[in-house]
């Protein structure tokens, strides 16, 4: 069966970059006439990705100025860079959620309190100092921020009409803070922008994205757990293709980090008593660039996880097994019987 049109003109423009994973989304919608000219997510600000963006655009008739719209899945640069750049040129209000609104607006407070708690954060986790200074480089380097844009901040549940098609805004944490996607109605039922909540190949880093996330995995496993509930028919990523089941895809990174958490256990009780760091390195061996944040941001959000459940205990920074025998299933929410089969064809 054919993949089913949108019952509204949609136009998925992808966009490479140097920094991060690439093959970043800009979806373009409201071309019809009378509808807003809206933009979800912008791709990183370099020029390499401007002029891709500008050309995409341009094969369609459309210049940065005549957007009206720019809404934002999350804070990251590969997703905003573009944002201030483009409300610069047309004047289009840019709306991201409150959590992340102050990033993106490139507040100073917020970018100090942004960094004063990662290295804290990477401290506590038992980072050797020179990969702190490694990170700090990249962090500090500002790659891809691009200018900042003057946000509209919005909540789960706020709507946006673009004329051709009503979006609604859902809150989707656990990668960022305030990471929203854009739910809408389509042929066959409801279907999500879903920013980088809900990815094709890659599991969505928690715990090292944004460390501001308190309890990251289980905000996280809750979003999962949404998305499933909620049965989307379709969702439309941050990164690469479309996804054409996302109750199973949602469902298989449930299963994804409840096997990642029995690995964590198991070093714990090869080991013994361990920092974050020291987990990582077991689970994903040396690390380099920003994955130097990413590996013991996603042990750390494991072992909170364990920790909240009483499976292991903390002492100072590292933290031991205190319940070998833990039911790990009952730390994971229980889809079965709940995913709903897809109408699309696995591609």
């Amino acid at each position: 069966m054919d993949v089913p049109s949108l019952p509204f003109e949609m136009k998925q423009v992808q966009l490479g970059n140097q920094a991060f994973e690439g093959q970043n989304n800009c979806y373009v919608l409201g071309t019809e006439p009378d509808a807003s000219l809206t933009l979800v997510d912008t791709g990183i600000s370099d020029a390499a990705t401007r002029d891709q963006l500008e050309s995409e655009l341009s094969a369609h008739g459309i210049a940065f100025e005549d957007v009206e719209r720019i809404l934002l899945t999350h804070w990251h640069p590969d997703h905003t860079g573009l944002a201030g750049e483009i409300q610069a040129a047309s004047g289009c209000s840019v709306h991201a959620h409150a959590a992340d609104a102050g990033l993106i607006e490139q507040r100073p407070e917020d970018l100090e309190a942004m960094n004063d708690r990662m290295q804290r954060r990477i401290a506590e986790w038992g980072m050797p100092t020179a990969k702190q200074e490694e990170l700090l480089a990249i962090v500090l380097a500002d790659e891809g921020e691009g200018e900042p844009s003057e946000v509209t901040p919005f909540e789960a549940g706020d709507r946006f009409d673009v004329g051709s098609v009503e979006l609604e805004a859902v809150h989707l944490p656990g990668h960022t803070e305030g990471l929203s996607g854009f739910a809408f109605d389509g042929r066959r039922g409801e279907e999500l922008f879903s920013g980088d909540a809900l990815l094709p190949y890659y599991t969505p880093n928690v715990g090292g994205a944004d460390t501001r996330v308190e309890r990251a995995l289980a905000k996280y496993l809750d979003t999962l757990e949404g998305i499933v509930d909620r049965g989307y028919e379709r969702a439309w990523p941050g990164h690469r293709g479309a996804i054409v089941d996302p109750t199973g895809r949602a469902a298989d990174i449930v299963d994804h980090h409840r096997e990642r958490t029995e690995r964590v256990v198991n070093v714990l009780a090869d080991h013994g008593p361990a920092d974050p760091w020291t987990v990582s390195a077991h689970l994903f061996g040396d690390l380099h660039s920003i994955h130097v944040l990413h590996g013991p941001g996603e042990a750390h959000a494991h072992l909170d996880h364990l920790l909240e459940a009483g499976v292991v205990a903390r002492s100072g920074t590292e933290y031991e097994l205190v319940d070998a025998d833990a039911d790990l299933d009952a730390l994971f929410p229980d889809l079965s019987g709940r995913i709903r089969p897809s109408y699309y064809p696995v591609h």
